[in-house]
């Protein structure tokens, strides 16, 4: 794939392409926007003399909007930054607002890091006004467009649940990080080619314990049920028939169509396992499980997913690496797989 410096030079622009013009966002509330128009002074003065002078006196401030993409700065900048993240665990980003103190820690950075894909999609207007002033970047847009997956005329998000789609946004801080500080430039290259080391040793762990998943009867791939739709990469990259009970935002409902036409297939295919999310309410997936029960066939609860957060800070759970190693070996068991019950490197513990 062929790399534009450009397309993440600016990348607010660049993500505002994806934006449905006739769908416009939220925009975020007024007392935030105006706190915007007045720290963004401040912003500017920084950005004339020159973003990516790296401060004498210390570590310099990169801010991330999600944990997926905190750890890849932490990894990628080492102890050249000090990397902080505004959405934390267990916060769903696709509601998430902008606060005043996330205004002051934006204006505060020195590069930022998101997404993109509009899962940030409330914090856009702050991002952009922002990123008029000081280098704010999309981790996405080395991932290429086809392939992507796209639904109600938008692009899924979560490319993080595919490891090896996830492992290109590597690349994309450790170039921005060495435009940005360029004396540093082959450091943030050697630490970003050990952490694709780690990711590549992870997606071969998913591919070869979800191979372990008999096939759903009468499906021609193992049925996996999920609070929403945040599992399609992951369904995607590790061959599984993924089927989410909302939609790729938990902004959306879930008509009782659409629990309906999930029981039938869990009923049909005689799934033994649905499955809950961190971040989303348990409440639909309470209601697949009842509603097979009322039709004669009992499915349980196959564990609790990481979809749009990490785990708890401080945690193995609450690194990237740890989030999927969590949910492959979780989903694997669940389903009938063999998988080692800590995980990949022995450190999960939610398995013992």
């Amino acid at each position: 794939m062929v790399f534009n410096m450009y397309s993440i030079r600016r990348p607010i622009a660049a993500g505002m392409t994806t934006i449905d013009a006739n769908k416009p966002l939220r925009t975020v509330i007024g007392a935030v926007v105006l706190l915007c128009a007045m720290v963004l002074g401040a912003c500017a003065e920084d950005a004339d003399n020159g973003a990516g002078a790296v401060s004498a006196q210390g570590p310099y401030r990169v801010v991330t909007t999600v944990g997926m993409v905190g750890d890849i700065a932490k990894q990628v900048a080492g102890d050249r930054a000090a990397v902080s993240v505004i959405i934390g665990p267990g916060v769903d980003p696709h509601l998430y607002t902008s606060t005043r103190d996330d205004v002051v820690q934006l204006r505060d950075a020195d590069i930022i890091f998101y997404t993109g894909l509009l899962l940030e999609g409330r914090m856009i207007d702050t991002l952009t006004a922002v990123g008029r002033t000081k280098p704010v970047y999309t981790v996405t847009d080395l991932i290429d467009k086809n392939y992507l997956i796209e639904a109600h005329g938008q692009f899924d998000p979560h490319v993080w649940m595919d490891v090896s789609a996830w492992s290109q946004a590597v690349e994309v801080v450790a170039r921005s990080l060495a435009e940005f500080d360029p004396d540093s430039a082959d450091y943030y290259q050697r630490n970003a080619a050990r952490y694709r080391r780690q990711l590549a040793e992870l997606h071969e762990y998913g591919l070869q314990r979800t191979a372990t998943i008999p096939s759903t009867r009468r499906h021609d791939k193992p049925l996996m049920v999920t609070s929403h739709d945040a599992f399609n990469y992951f369904g995607k990259a590790y061959g599984l028939d993924v089927r989410g009970v909302q939609g790729l935002s938990t902004e959306s409902e879930a008509g009782l169509r659409r629990v309906n036409d999930l029981i039938d297939l869990i009923v049909r295919t005689k799934t033994a396992a649905v499955f809950v999310e961190t971040t989303v309410s348990r409440q639909n997936i309470q209601a697949l499980i009842e509603g097979a029960h009322a039709r004669g066939h009992e499915v349980e609860v196959g564990g609790e997913l990481f979809s749009d957060a990490m785990g708890s800070d401080g945690t193995y759970e609450g690194t990237y690496i740890g989030m999927l190693d969590h949910n492959l070996t979780t989903a694997t068991r669940a389903l009938g797989g063999q998988a080692p019950a800590r995980g990949m490197q022995g450190k999960l513990v939610h398995h013992e």
